[in-house]
């Protein structure tokens, strides 16, 4: 139905060309924007009904373990069950945030959540078949878990925006609320961060549409191929520009793969997409500060580069 309706707005209320590059973009940039807005305000209400039933003190304790990696892990095993893009998974880790959730075991979800889905999974084991599929996911945990320690290690707490320390206060006290309260706190809730982020969601996604009508198609297979040493880390300088969530790449990897690219160069160039994208990073400005963003995207854009090297010699 969405699709339906930017394919009208864009080719026939417009009158754009559905073959041209601008056509492609702006039918590209109408599609996300419905999309990501809505999932963004169901996401977020929904969050805030979830936490006005769960203390605080009770969601701390079930990620704030005290071995620092079972909380990395559980986190990143919950991304995999809410498979949400990279942009409308942030509403989610402002909620941990708010929580009292450590910092590290929120970006391992941060991470787990658009990169690995179980759609992406299915998808995958149908078209490569088991291992490839159980590749995919494997590597993807391993990174959220392992990007998500050190950056905990960093303690880089004060690089998160002031607001949502603030917006943290007096999150325990709807605990004892009707429903009718509890629809009227969420309901609020949804408004006051919707209007603080959708400057830069509309940005983001304006960013992404217009990489998708105007880079070129065959970008990868002609810079990053299997002569290349260095075909790893172009194909993730090539993906992190790129929008799309886990499930949408995979007939992409597919193309890929079709053309005699390395799995490893494949799977980081989904990994970059879907985890690590300028839509996400101008969001997530809005929530981190420039220090913390920039250290999230390193480390998770070394630790793919790691994981393209490691499958491209193994496999």
């Amino acid at each position: 139905m969405l699709k339906t309706f930017a394919d009208y707005f864009a080719f026939q209320v417009i009158g754009l060309d559905a073959k041209s590059r601008l056509g492609e973009a702006v039918d590209f940039f109408v599609y996300d924007t419905v999309k990501i807005f809505l999932l963004l305000t169901t996401i977020v209400y929904v969050v805030a009904v979830i936490r006005s039933y769960f203390s605080p003190e009770r969601t701390r304790r079930i990620l704030s373990h005290n071995r620092e990696y079972i909380g990395n892990v559980l986190a990143a095993l919950l991304g995999i069950v809410t498979p949400f893009c990279s942009c409308s998974a942030v509403p989610l880790f402002i909620g941990f945030v708010e929580s009292g959730i450590p910092l590290g075991v929120t970006f391992s979800f941060l991470i787990s959540s658009p990169m690995v889905n179980e759609v992406a999974l299915i998808m995958l084991w149908g078209l490569f078949g088991w291992k490839i599929a159980l590749t995919y996911v494997g590597s993807g945990v391993v990174v959220a878990i392992l990007a998500g320690m050190a950056i905990g290690r960093l303690h880089m707490e004060r690089y998160v925006q002031d607001y949502v320390w603030e917006m943290k206060v007096g999150a325990a006290e709807i605990q004892e609320q009707s429903f009718r309260e509890k629809h009227q706190y969420a309901s609020g809730y949804t408004k006051e961060l919707l209007k603080k982020i959708w400057p830069y969601v509309v940005v983001g996604i304006g960013l992404g549409a217009f990489i998708h009508g105007y880079a070129p198609e065959d970008l990868l297979v002609r810079y990053a191929g299997r002569e290349n040493p260095l075909a790893v880390q172009l194909a993730v300088l090539i993906g992190v520009p790129l929008y799309s969530n886990a499930a949408g790449i995979v007939p992409v990897v597919q193309a890929l793969m079709g053309k005699g690219l390395p799995i490893g160069t494949v799977l980081a160039f989904m990994m970059a997409v879907t985890a690590l994208s300028f839509p996400e990073a101008v969001i997530l400005k809005n929530v981190l500060k420039t220090r913390l963003l920039a250290t999230f995207f390193g480390i998770v854009a070394a630790a793919i580069i790691i994981v393209g090297y490691m499958f491209n010699t193994f496999l």
